[in-house]
């Protein structure tokens, strides 16, 4: 897909290591290619409207907000190249958003070439239609024009050269005619004789009589005498009377301690505390909030997620934790209220009642820096490696 104008402003992300392939969990990998093929017809749809006005404010944020999702979400799932190449068009569309009347370049063109080379790199369908450069949408297709010579250039010609002289074929000699043979003649088997009656076998001569043994003819000795049957056990003697302390063998054995009553059990844990979760998610790319909930959910987390920053802010100002300090995973760029928004919120109403972790695709020392400034307990750079992940997550809970 070509495209006019240069790409100065398409920013590159510098080389990071890939998650492994084993921390993904079965099928999730499938999920999120199964949402990136509607993420590629809204990437489509917005080529057309920008192919129609490069200044759509409405299409310029669309597509700033999808390429920064595909940028944090990607390489999660193992599309390194993808998640870099969403992040220079991330760039570009902002840099297209802050000078929407400079059409400096095809813009159409360019996010149709985007939305082509994404699909390529998921191995997914190239979307249909993709939208051409503007350049190539106004220039009619070349005619075909066939000018034939005039009669001075065919006079000035050189004539042409005679076609070479082909040898004689040779005759080929006639072909002789094949000798008939005559037809064999089927042999045929001799007949077998026919089978002769065989004559009834002879009886077996009789066996002779058998004859006694010496040990059989002596006398067998009678059988033994069933054994005597046995005597019942004697009775213990009797204890004699007027001396109690005087007991029998068999109740010489101290007699056991009456064993004390087991104490009941604890009583229960207060509600608040069971229901109190350990982790707050706040996450508005669903891919990612999947697959950080499989990780959670698989090492027994108590948590809770939100996709927006104002939602997130109003359930935690009323959550009751119980004496505890959870942990927020939140992210930064946000939807209607964004992450820094919602930290100021929590210092200024609960302060030092939640541990904030902030994610973001900015990993830059600037953007960390102020986010630490700001009260942040730590940063979680996306592209996130989810073994990474729950390994700071588990010190951070404290388990």
């Amino acid at each position: 897909m070509a495209f006019s104008g240069t790409l100065s402003n398409l920013g590159v992300v510098p080389e990071g290591p890939p998650p492994g392939p084993d921390d993904l969990p079965p099928g999730l990998r499938e999920e999120y290619l199964a949402g990136m093929r509607a993420t590629l017809g809204v990437l489509v749809g917005i080529a057309k409207r920008l192919a129609a006005t490069g200044g759509d404010p409405e299409a310029l944020e669309t597509l700033r907000r999808e390429t920064h999702k595909i940028h944090g979400s990607a390489g999660s799932f193992g599309f390194m190249e993808a998640s870099r190449l969403a992040a220079g068009m991330e760039a570009t569309a902002k840099d297209w958003i802050a000078r929407p009347g400079d059409t400096d370049m095809d813009r159409g063109g360019l996010t149709g070439w985007f939305a082509t080379r994404l699909a390529e790199m998921l191995s997914l369908p190239v979307p249909h239609p993709v939208v051409a450069p503007a350049a190539a949408a106004t220039t009619s297709p070349p005619r075909l024009i066939i000018r034939r010579p005039s009669a001075a250039q065919k006079a000035a010609a050189p004539p042409a050269a005679p076609p070479p002289l082909r040898p004689p074929a040779r005759p080929e000699p006639p072909k002789q005619p094949r000798p008939l043979t005559p037809p064999k003649k089927p042999t045929v088997a001799p007949a077998a004789p026919p089978p002769t009656a065989s004559p009834p076998p002879a009886p077996p001569p009789p066996s002779p009589p058998r004859r006694e043994s010496p040990a059989e003819r002596a006398p067998q000795p009678p059988p033994s005498p069933p054994p005597p049957p046995k005597r019942p056990p004697k009775p213990p003697p009797a204890q004699p009377q007027g001396i109690p302390w005087l007991v029998t063998p068999d109740e010489s054995v101290p007699a056991t301690k009456p064993q004390a009553p087991a104490p009941p059990p604890p009583p229960p844990a207060a509600a608040t505390t069971a229901a109190t979760p350990e982790l707050i998610l706040v996450e508005d790319d669903p891919a990612l909030a999947e697959l950080l909930e499989y990780g959670l959910r698989a090492r027994g987390y108590r948590f809770v997620s939100y996709r927006n920053g104002r939602d997130a802010l109003r359930e935690l100002l009323a959550l009751d934790v119980a004496g505890t300090r959870p942990v927020v995973l939140l992210d930064v760029d946000l939807p209607g209220l964004d992450g820094y928004s919602v930290l100021e919120g929590l210092e200024r109403d609960r302060p030092g009642l939640y541990r904030v972790v902030f994610t973001t695709v900015h990993g830059g020392e600037a953007e960390q820096l102020r986010g630490l400034e700001a009260g942040a307990l730590d940063y979680l750079v996306k592209p996130i490696s989810l073994r990474v992940a729950l390994e700071k997550i588990r010190r951070w809970v404290g388990r």
